[in-house]
Formats: structure tokens, C-alpha cells, sequence
């Protein structure tokens, strides 16, 4: 049913709206790249038949109403920011999959009793501004108007002038009452290999790993490279370096598919010659349990204050945190079901990834598929998947937002 040549046409143009050409997409919000981007999907769903929306935190909705009265709607989408250097289908593949739901539902004619709507959110890998999936948990009233005032990127450039730059209303309304959402749909890479292994064209996800995210910052003194003796140093990077290589064992140790991982890590000043003052590293945890996660925390932070001595000071701050999440059992069992009528085959996975379905669980039904990575790989420019799965998923999609737009 998908229409293959309208899906590539909808991976060549995004894939175009990239910072670093030729090396990955880098797609941050608000940007330029964020701007082309989002022009094109309200473009898109205007040509399908979507009365077009955004709200006061970018997010852009494309809604085709539906013959029930204040009736709540079936939301069909992902997130189209990415990380430094990523690939092209994080993300953008699950916009792609909305929007094609919805040119299907225009050539068949058909006319849901429950509204459907495309949804496009920012800012899911905190990237730009830290802490990640803030555009969901806008949505769902996660993050408070003060907190929202308060938000910064690391050049000290705030959501508010960001959104600015670009054009947005950062007045307009943010948080969705849960009562207008029927369900959340959500079509992801698989970002690992069990799916090509196994040759299975698709994951029902039963359940999302739990998450937390911390800013660590250690302060020591800057000093001369040549002329401050190794015994009276206080040296920050030195310090942070011994943290982050004590961090691994903690994951291990715990056990229970926890895992620990440092993917920033700023110095200043950053000089050849002069002893680093101060360190600033993220630390990204996660597992299927939140005892783990919770045990872990505790001996994250223990590590961290075992180190303020001689002369270091040291620091953490939480930007995340999200228990594990089981997905609708009734959807993954409508998911299921599509996949047997139109002979896909499939299997039933665990996320080892956070995603937007994690935050809408709390508030709605959420469902969720996954497609083939190209040898597991994601996050990096090599990020690939075939349109034929692509396709595929969005059949399934399909299937199961007619079940949900029905009149019951």
C-alpha cells in the first residue's frame, strides 16, 4: 500500500537539510536545517489534507479531523533533530511513516471517526539544549513554564530566542491535555542488529529502558604547564578523566543489561599549556530496571563526591530521568495482529533506546515499531535502512490507525 516512491522522495529532500554535508546529518533545533525541515512537513501534510499547527515549543502538528464530535485524535510521528554527525532515518523515518499514513488515508478516501494527526517534535536528542525528548515531555506538561524560561544551549542562546531566530511563537500553548490523545504511534529504526540477524522485518515493542541523564562539572585550578610542580596541582581534567574511567565498572558490576556511557566532555581552557581549571562530561544511564537505575545512581554520585579533594570541587546535576515503560499491551496487540493479516513477519523487542513513546505512555496508548538497521548501526552518517522495510511499516501503521480512527 505505501508508496515507496514518495517515501524515498521524502528521505532525499530531508536528508538534504544538513550542517555538515557529506558527514552526517546535523540537524539541531531551530536551526536552519530545522527551519528547510519543517517547512517541507507543513508543506506535506497541507498537500495531504492536514490542517497545519505549531505550538509554543516548535512541535508541528497536521491534523485530519475526524465525524465524531471533540473527539480525542490517534497521533502518528517521531522527532526530526538529530545528533552531530548522525544519519538520515533516526528519527525523520518515523515523520516519513506519518506522513504517508496520511497520504493513504487521502487516496482511499477515508474518513476517520477519530481524528488522525501527524506529529513532527523537536529536540528528542537533546543535542542542542541538554536532558533530551523535550519536545514530548513539553507536550505532556513535563516541563514547567519557569524551567522553559530557564533553558539554555551551550553558547547561553535560550529556547526562547532560538525559536525567535526561527520564527516561532514561543507564546502559543505547549502542554496537551491527555483527553485529545486517543493513542501515539511511533515507526523507529531498530539503531542494533537483532532484526537483519534474525532477517525480521519488524519489532512490536513491548517495553523502553528507563533513563537518566547527568551534568557532571569538576573545578580545580589553572596553572602554568612548565612552571606548577606535579605535587601541587589540582588539575580538573585529570580528575574528570579518573571519574569517567571508574564509571564503566558500576554498569557491569550492576549487571541487568545496565549501561553507562560518557559522549560529552568539554575543557577549559582548553590550552596546551595551561592546566585544565574545569571539565564538564555528561553521563548517560540506562537499563530495563529501576532498581538498577536507581543503585547506580546512588554510587555515581558517591564516586563523584569521593573525588572533591585537593583543591577539586565537584558537581552533578540531573537533566533526565525516566523510569522503564511498558507500551500498551492493546496496541502492540493491534500492531501484532496487522502484521499477521498483511504476512509481515515479527517479533517482540525491548528498546534499549529512549524514545517519544516512552514520555506519551504515561498519558495515552502508545505503540511502537521498529525496522532493520543496515549492520546495527545508527547515529553515525552510515545509518541506513531500505525502503522496502520502511514501506512495510508504514502498511502496518497504516492497518492499525484505521483500526484506532474507527468509530466504536
Amino acid at each position: 500500500m505505501a508508496n515507496k516512491e514518495r517515501l524515498r522522495q521524502h528521505l532525499e529532500t530531508m536528508s538534504k537539510f544538513t550542517a555538515t554535508p557529506n558527514e552526517g546529518m546535523t540537524r539541531y533545533s531551530y536551526s536552519p536545517e530545522d527551519v528547510k525541515t519543517r517547512t517541507y512537513i507543513k508543506e506535506k501534510m497541507e498537500q495531504y489534507g492536514l490542517t497545519v499547527s505549531e505550538d509554543g515549543l516548535g512541535n508541528i502538528f497536521g491534523k485530519l479531523e475526524g465525524t465524531k464530535e471533540s473527539a480525542p485524535s490517534v497521533l502518528i510521528g517521531s522527532h526530526f533533530d538529530s545528533v552531530p554527525h548522525g544519519g538520515n532515518y533516526d528519527g525523520p523515518a518515523g515523520i516519513m511513516a506519518g506522513l504517508e499514513v496520511a497520504a493513504l488515508f487521502q487516496e482511499y478516501g477515508i474518513k476517520p471517526a477519530y481524528p488522525l494527526e501527524v506529529i513532527a517534535l523537536i529536540e528528542e536528542e537533546g543535542s542542542r539544549f541538554g536532558g533530551g525528548l523535550m519536545g514530548s515531555r513539553g507536550i505532556n506538561g513535563l516541563i514547567t513554564d519557569e524551567e522553559f524560561h530557564t533553558i539554555l544551549d551551550k553558547d547561553g542562546i535560550s529556547v526562547i530566542e532560538a525559536m525567535q531566530e526561527a520564527g516561532l511563537d514561543s507564546s502559543l500553548p505547549k502542554h496537551r491535555d491527555p483527553k485529545t490523545m486517543k493513542a501515539f504511534l511511533e515507526l523507529h529504526i531498530e539503531q542494533g542488529p537483532v532484526l537483519e540477524e534474525e532477517n525480521i522485518t519488524i519489532g512490536v515493542v513491548d517495553a523502553i529502558v528507563g533513563l537518566t541523564q547527568f551534568e557532571v562539572t569538576v573545578e580545580g585550578k589553572a596553572g602554568h604547564a612548565g612552571t606548577t610542580p606535579m605535587g601541587r596541582r589540582s588539575d580538573a581534567l585529570i580528575t574528570a578523566a579518573t571519574i569517567v574511567s571508574e564509571l564503566p565498572k558500576l554498569a557491569i558490576d550492576e549487571g541487568n543489561g545496565t549501561v553507562i556511557t560518557t559522549g560529552q566532555f568539554a575543557v577549559f581552557p582548553n590550552g596546551s599549556n595551561v592546566i585544565p581549571d574545569k571539565v564538564v562530561f555528561s553521563i548517560d544511564l540506562r537499563s530495563g530496571e529501576d532498581v538498577s537505575i536507581q543503585r547506580v545512581m546512588e554510587k555515581v554520585q558517591a564516586l563523584i563526591e569521593s573525588h572533591q579533594k585537593d583543591g577539586i570541587q565537584t558537581s552533578i546535576e540531573q537533566q533526565l530521568y525516566i523510569k522503564p515503560k511498558e507500551l500498551s499491551e492493546e496496541i502492540r496487540s493491534y500492531l501484532k495482529e496487522s502484521t499477521e493479516k498483511l504476512g509481515i513477519s515479527s517479533i517482540p523487542m525491548l528498546s534499549g533506546a529512549g524514545h517519544d513513546a516512552m514520555v506519551f505512555s504515561d498519558y495515552t496508548e502508545a505503540g511502537m515499531i521498529f525496522i532493520p538497521s543496515k549492520d546495527g548501526l545508527s547515529h553515525c552518517p552510515e545509518e541506513w535502512s531500505s525502503l522496502e522495510h520502511l514501506a512495510k511499516g508504514v502498511d502496518i501503521l497504516f492497518e492499525t490507525a484505521k483500526k484506532l480512527t474507527e468509530a466504536e
